[in-house]
């Protein structure tokens, strides 16, 4: 277990999982986080879609605006992570 998992990670995680809709996730985010954690986590999401779909670094830091260190962050952890973004992109389909 990674040293960050604990009972408080584990209480955020079933706090983001107690949410029912969009208006709910906005409304605890923007309690949670500032504007910019939220949009980064967000362009990271749409970078691994774009990855995931065989975009290539150079699109999608232009459409994008992300730099390509983390566009790289991002592809390392879709072909060698956990598979957190994998479960997420596949759900959205």
């Amino acid at each position: 277990m990674a040293s960050w998992h604990n009972e408080d990670t584990n209480e955020l995680c079933r706090a983001i999982l107690s949410l029912k809709t969009v208006e709910e996730c906005y409304a605890f985010f923007d309690d949670a986080l500032t504007i910019k954690e939220v949009i980064d986590i967000a362009q990271r999401l749409k970078v691994a879609k774009m990855l995931a779909e065989g975009v290539s670094y150079n699109v999608i830091s232009k459409e994008t605006n992300v730099s390509t260190a983390t566009i790289s962050r991002v592809s390392k952890c879709l072909e060698y992570g956990n598979g957190g973004y994998k479960t997420v992109l596949d759900r959205l389909k």
